[in-house]
């Protein structure tokens, strides 16, 4: 595809992009909601973590295979089939609702269920954002991916708190189901314009699954710099999961809900600045800097149980994600070819996110037992975690400026 004709698809790409954005908003009420539910009838944050951990490991472990159909079929039409079949999950939730509540057992079947359909979502996703767009479109690109991304943690919050106030967790899981359709819809009108992409009948399966992992594991400042991805999330997943907790231990699901919004205005901020402007150079040390002061703001988010300061570091925090993100992605994408970003995308997403499932895992039950272990409330046990993680998060990025491989990657972005 020319560089013209791709230049031209920079409208479809934001119609696309509000799809996904919409998809966002309605995922992020459900999982403000089934948060606040879990915590309001177990009281543990490990069960919460449980259920974040249902709704996130299908999509992990599914995403490599993901990848490789993403390259061998229409990439939209996987889109599609992800986004609206992720929906049955939600609806399950939501029949139990209605039938005197759920349980804690009948909310992971639910999350699980739609975790499996959307794992197609992403990688075809990503290579999509390839097909449509050039080299030059894709740092500004980047900032309104976060921007999307960033709808669940800005807007979601706030309206899911506001609705919670006067209503309950069955409204927002009506909302959310209703967003799916519009996300199909967005899909399937920019599948018209696009040429569908045929089988690669020389290649199997797993040809294709090895090529993916050959393209990700030859380079090795790929390699390593999804390794630091990886490693990023690890510390990331800890703060999502139990910044709830935290705030719910001293205040109300209205409060969380306006101090989270506060909090991911943040990258409301930053990922308008990229989107307008995006980054030019020095993509590595944008990365290590923003990685460095999003582990100093950790650490001054888990400090102090007072709302305001909490308010203030989690903006900070949050600022420094859509830069370190746009680095990451800009790096990786413009070192690999196009025809194998759908397969390369599936490893590098099962890799990189790895840090997630040890963060879901592994965060609540830390925070648990720091509450026993300093008979404490679980509040200040997930402070605790908060803080050093942070404190690991910052060590990281001063040992990354080190690692030559990664920064020749930005030398051959050009290439």
């Amino acid at each position: 595809m020319s560089e013209n004709v791709k230049k031209s698809n920079f409208g479809k790409f934001l119609l696309l992009w509000t799809g996904e954005m919409i998809s966002s908003i309605g995922g992020g009420l459900t999982s403000f909601g089934l948060g606040v539910y879990v915590f309001g009838q177990t009281g543990s944050a490990a069960a919460m973590a449980l259920v974040t951990l249902l709704a996130f490991l299908p999509t992990l472990i599914l995403s490599v295979p993901a990848g490789v159909l993403a390259d061998r079929y229409d990439r939209r039409l996987l889109m599609m089939l992800g986004d609206g079949c992720s929906a049955l999950g939600i609806i399950y939730i939501l029949i139990c609702m209605f039938n005197g509540g759920a349980s804690l057992l009948q909310i992971c079947i639910g999350v699980f269920a739609s975790s499996v359909f959307s794992s197609l979502l992403e990688p075809s996703y990503r290579a999509t954002v390839s097909d449509l767009l050039t080299k030059e479109e894709f740092s500004k690109a980047n900032g309104l991916v976060s921007l999307a991304g960033s709808a669940r943690y800005l807007i979601s919050p706030l309206v899911a708190g506001l609705l919670l106030s006067i209503s309950d967790i069955k409204l927002l899981l009506i909302i959310d189901i209703s967003t799916f359709v519009l996300t199909v819809i967005s899909t399937a009108v920019v599948k018209r314009g696009i040429e569908t992409k045929q089988c690669e009948e020389d290649k199997s399966f797993f040809e294709s699954l090895k090529e993916g992992w050959n393209v990700v594991h030859s380079g090795q400042g790929i390699f390593l710099l999804i390794l630091v991805s990886a490693v990023m999330t690890l510390f990331l997943g800890v703060f999502q999961i139990l910044a709830e907790p935290l705030i719910l231990s001293f205040a109300d699901s209205k409060t969380l809900g306006i101090a989270e919004t506060i909090c991911a205005s943040g990258m409301l901020v930053s990922s308008l600045i990229l989107g307008m402007r995006g980054i030019k150079k020095k993509y590595v040390r944008v990365l290590e800097i923003s990685l460095m002061l999003a582990g100093l703001f950790m650490i001054g988010f888990g400090i102090w149980e007072n709302i305001y300061i909490i308010c203030v570091f989690g903006f900070l925090f949050f600022a420094m994600l859509p830069f370190a993100n746009n680095c990451l992605d800009y790096l990786v994408r413009t070192n690999i070819p196009d025809e194998l970003q759908g397969r390369a995308w599936g490893f590098i997403g099962f890799l990189s996110q790895l840090g997630y499932v040890v963060a879901y895992g592994t965060g609540g039950l830390l925070a648990d037992m720091s509450a026993k272990l300093f008979h404490t409330d679980i509040g200040r046990g997930a402070g605790c975690v908060i803080i050093v993680s942070g404190v690991c998060l910052a060590i990281v990025a001063v040992l990354m400026a080190g690692i030559k491989s990664i920064k020749k990657l930005e030398d051959a972005k050009d290439v």
